[in-house]
Order: C-alpha cells, then structure tokens, then sequence
C-alpha cells in the first residue's frame, strides 16, 4: 500500500470500528485478506490498491470487515486516521 504504508510502518487496526468511505480497512472477501482502501460509487463498494499496478475490487455481500486502520506508526511518526 505504498507510499501510503511502507513495509516498515506499523498499522493500529480497530477492529469493531464504523467503516465509512475512503477509509483503509482489512477485509476478508472469497477467503483473501485484503488491505486496501474503501471506496464507495454509486451505492458500490470497492477495495482499492494505492499501487496501481494491482486491480480495484468490487465488493458483493460476501465480504466481512475485519477492521479499520486508526494509526500507523513509522519510526515514533504517528499518524492517525478516521
């Protein structure tokens, strides 16, 4: 999820959080784990990669919220998220 997160930061998931649209969230969808940003257009929901090289995807019913990303933490940089 670069240059968002780096594989060095680390991230404070809430995992009974209130997921809203363009938040980065955790979700389980077809049995993959996905951390993605949520983004939602005309009623859709979508998971997308900051990395455009990687696919959005489109969400159906059969997706759980596994939690929210409330902080990441690079090197004592704190940064939080709503």
């Amino acid at each position: 999820m670069e240059p968002e997160f780096n594989k060095d930061c680390i991230v404070i998931i809430d995992p009974v959080g209130q997921c809203t649209d363009g938040q980065y969230v955790f979700v389980e969808y077809d049995g993959v784990r996905w951390f993605r940003k949520l983004i939602e257009v005309n009623g859709e929901k979508r998971l997308i990669a900051l990395n455009e090289m990687y696919p959005e995807n489109l969400l159906d019913s059969s997706y759980d919220i596994l939690g929210i990303i409330v902080q990441k933490n690079v090197k004592g940089e704190i940064k939080h998220y709503k």
